[in-house]
């Protein structure tokens, strides 16, 4: 049965005979209101009129632990947005989105308000900060910027440092809330479903090739010559996918590059973002979320984004995966 295994991760999605009108939607939204990154000079200026969240997650193979250098030192007033836990809890998929609810009860237990300005950071400079960013926009929260250089750009501008010890409750009170949220919210939140894209969604666009699917692994894992790092999923890639490896966005690893050099990124890779709907994948939505970040420096839009990405993908039976070398024409 086509994606059985995929579980209840695409259930709070809209049916594909939705894609046209929200791919419609997708294309022509764009987002001015709030800058989507704020520099360290911008942040100590502004320091106690916003909340802060520590959205730091790292792969395994980087030996590192997001919660435990949070409760080691972090930008003062910060708070640790857990993106394994402020996540649907009923899936083997990682860091899937969340019910409205779920959300909602995570920033009630964050004390964020629907009127904050949230900035996120990370301890890469950017790599899971952009996940968190477009968490946000996904639940209606549009005055969400992300940290630029994230945590270690802040040490170097002499940026203060806490290392005040924090309680176990307070780190694990936004999971609970997921786990078992509260009937009412204080945070009212409301999915927009244009800027996420199912299983369902990205096999009818297979077929239509409405948006172009931007793939921000490695070349090695994009056509099936590198093994996948999660367990049994298949080598390759969703048809018609073209590849931009998210550290081609990126300046020394830590920072965006400029608007001009991002849009040079993606016209290499085959695709014009500024004509054509684009959609952003990657081994578990996280590193698209970095693609999603940077096409928003380019045009102000929003892109959506596969939430299931390769994690679901690449283990479902019987949907088509190509090993060919990335296209380099739209």
């Amino acid at each position: 049965m086509l994606f059985s295994t995929a579980r209840s991760a695409t259930r709070r999605f809209l049916p594909v005979k939705e894609k046209g009108r929200r791919a419609m939607s997708a294309s022509s939204e764009v987002d001015s209101s709030t800058p989507s990154l704020v520099n360290t000079e911008w942040l100590k200026q502004r320091l106690k009129g916003v909340k802060l969240l520590d959205a730091s997650l790292y792969m395994p193979a980087q030996a590192r632990d997001g919660l435990s250098e949070f409760k080691a030192k972090r930008i003062p007033g910060a708070q640790y947005f857990h993106l394994d836990e402020v996540a649907e809890p009923n899936t083997s998929l990682p860091h899937m989105l969340p019910s409205e609810q779920a959300f909602a009860a995570a920033m009630d237990a964050l004390d964020v308000s629907n009127e904050d300005h949230v900035v996120v950071y990370d301890g890469l400079g950017i790599f899971s900060s952009p996940r968190a960013w477009w968490t946000f926009k996904c639940f209606g929260h549009e005055r969400v910027s992300v940290l630029e250089g994230g945590l270690p750009a802040w040490e170097s501008s002499s940026g203060p440092v806490s290392t005040d010890s924090v309680s176990n409750e307070q780190l694990q009170r936004p999971g609970k809330a997921v786990r078992s949220p509260p009937s009412s919210t204080r945070y009212k939140a409301k999915l927009d479903h244009s800027k996420v894209r199912s299983a369902q969604e990205m096999l009818a666009n297979v077929g239509s090739k409405g948006e172009a699917v931007v793939d921000a692994r490695s070349p090695g894992r994009f056509i099936g010559t590198e093994p996948e790092p999660r367990p049994g999923l298949k080598g390759g890639h969703i048809p018609g996918a073209y590849n931009v490896p998210f550290p081609q966005v990126l300046r020394d690893g830590k920072q965006l590059k400029s608007p001009e050099e991002l849009e040079k990124v993606f016209s290499n890779a085959g695709v014009d973002v500024n004509r054509r709907p684009v959609v952003g994948s990657c081994g578990s939505g996280l590193t698209a979320s970095i693609l999603a970040l940077a096409v928003h420096q380019i045009n102000g839009k929003v892109i959506p984004i596969y939430d299931g990405s390769w994690s679901e993908w690449g283990m479902l039976s019987d949907v088509p995966i190509s090993t060919e070398t990335p296209p380099n024409t739209v």
